[in-house]
C-alpha cells in the first residue's frame, strides 16, 4: 500500500498577531547589565581560569589575531549586551558568532524593548512565534543585506544601528536579474524582488525605529567593525511561523555567514575561543569550519592553524575533569558532554568553565579593563 500523501503546510494562511500584544517574560530595564554592576563572586578556581582567558585574549590581540565569541541566546537575555560593546569597543573580540535565536531576541530588545514568550501557553493557541514585526523585519534586513552581500549578522546588526534599509528600484533589480541570470547574487536580487512586489513595498528607505539599541549585539558589532555571523537551522525560529518565511533568504544568510567564520578561523593562528552557552551550535560550526581551513592552507603547502586557546563556558556538571589533560574516559560522566568533547578534538588546549554566562564576561571585563589593545 502506497502511504497517504502529505500536504506541506500553507504559512501563507498563519494569522499572526503584533509583537506589543504578546505577553513578554523579559524587559531591557529589568536585565541589561551596567558596566559597573557588581559581578558574582566566583570560587577562586574559576577566577584563575578566567584570568588566563583575559591573558590569551591580549596575546592574541597583540600578534592580530582572532578572538571569536560564539554564544548562545541566554548570554544576551542576561543581560550582557553593555560588556559585550564595552569588549568590542575597546577592539577585544574580532569576531561575534549566534544561533538564529540569539538574532530573534537581539531584534525584539532593540524595537519593542521586551522579548521572550511563554512557550507552552502559545503553543496550545497557536500564536507561539506568530508576530508580525518580528518575522517581517528579519526577512527584510536579511532581504535588503543580501543583494549588497551581507550576511545575517551583518545585515540585522546594521537594520538596527541605522533604524531601517533602502531598496533599490523594482526596475534596477530586474536588469541584474535579466543580465546576470547565472551571477552567485542573482537569487537574492530575485528573492527582494519578488517579495517587494508580494508586499508593496516601493523602492526607497524603509524606516523602522530601534529606540533600545543599547541591547543589541548584532547592532554594537555593525558600529564597531567587528565581523558578525549568525548560525540557525531552518525552522529552529519563530521567523518560520510567520507569512513571509523564505528558507532561501534564511538559508543565503547562513551561507554568507559560514564563509565569514571561515575567514576569521583562517586568522586564529595564536588566537582565542570563546564559547559561551553554545552547547550545539558553537561546537559543531566551529569543526566543520576548522577542518575546511586547514583543506585549504595544507593545498597551499601551509601548516594547520595551530596555538590558539578554548575557552568553553557553560552550567552543565563538568565531571571535574581537566580537559587539558584530553578526553575523559567513558565511564567519566564528564565524557558525554559532548561539547567539551568536539571543542577538545579541535587541535587547542580546550578549558571548560562550570560558570553562569553573563558572571564570565563580567569577571572578563574586569580582567581587561584598562588595558589596550596593541595590534
Amino acid at each position: 500500500m502506497h502511504p497517504n500523501p502529505v500536504s506541506p503546510l500553507d504559512l501563507s494562511r498563519l494569522r499572526v498577531l503584533p509583537l506589543s500584544e504578546r505577553h513578554s517574560l523579559t524587559r531591557c530595564e529589568d536585565i541589561l547589565l551596567a558596566l559597573d554592576a557588581p559581578a558574582p563572586a566566583l570560587p577562586e578556581s574559576l577566577l584563575e581560569q578566567i584570568a588566563t582567558a583575559a591573558s590569551a585574549i591580549v596575546a592574541a590581540r597583540k600578534r592580530g589575531a582572532s578572538v571569536i565569541l560564539i554564544y548562545g541566546a541566554h548570554l544576551l537575555r542576561n543581560g550582557a549586551a553593555p560588556l559585550l560593546d564595552a569588549l568590542m569597543a575597546g577592539g577585544w573580540l574580532t569576531h561575534i558568532a549566534t544561533n538564529g535565536a540569539g538574532t530573534i531576541h537581539d531584534w525584539e530588545y532593540a524595537w519593542l524593548g521586551r522579548s521572550t514568550e511563554g512557550v507552552e501557553a502559545n503553543v496550545a493557541t497557536g500564536t507561539f512565534g506568530c508576530w508580525e514585526e518580528t518575522g517581517t523585519s528579519v526577512h527584510l534586513a536579511l532581504l535588503a543585506g543580501a543583494v549588497e552581500g551581507l550576511g545575517w549578522g551583518r545585515a540585522l546588526g546594521r537594520f538596527i544601528a541605522e533604524d531601517g534599509v533602502t531598496l533599490p528600484s523594482p526596475e534596477w533589480l530586474e536588469r541584474q536579474i535579466v543580465e546576470h541570470p547565472a551571477a552567485p547574487g542573482t537569487g537574492a536580487f530575485a528573492d527582494l524582488l519578488g517579495t517587494m512586489r508580494r508586499e508593496g513595498w516601493g523602492e526607497g528607505r524603509r524606516e523602522t525605529l530601534h529606540q533600545w539599541k543599547q541591547a543589541s549585539i548584532l547592532a554594537s558589532a555593525w558600529r564597531h567593525g567587528v565581523a558578525a555571523s549568525v548560525h540557525p537551522g531552518i525552522g529552529y525560529d519563530i521567523i518560520a511561523n510567520h507569512p513571509s518565511f523564505n528558507g532561501a533568504v534564511l538559508g543565503r544568510g547562513a551561507d554568507l555567514d559560514f564563509r565569514l567564520f571561515g575567514g576569521s578561523v583562517a586568522q586564529l593562528e595564536g588566537g582565542v575561543v570563546l564559547s559561551v552557552g553554545s552547547a550545539i551550535m558553537g561546537p559543531q560550526v566551529f569543526e566543520k569550519s576548522l577542518s575546511c581551513v586547514n583543506n585549504l592552507r595544507l593545498q597551499d603547502g601551509r601548516a594547520a592553524v595551530a596555538g590558539h586557546s578554548i575557552f568553553v563556558v557553560d552550567l552543565q556538571d563538568g565531571g571535574g575533569w581537566d580537559w587539558t589533560r584530553g578526553e575523559p574516559p567513558k565511564e567519566n560522566p564528564a565524557y558525554y558532554l559532548r561539547f567539551c568533547k568536539s571543542f577538545s578534538r579541535m587541535g587547542a588546549p580546550m578549558r571548560y568553565l562550570q560558570c553562569d554566562n553573563a558572571a564570565f564576561i563580567q569577571h572578563l571585563w574586569r580582567a581587561l579593563e584598562g588595558k589596550t589593545v596593541t595590534a
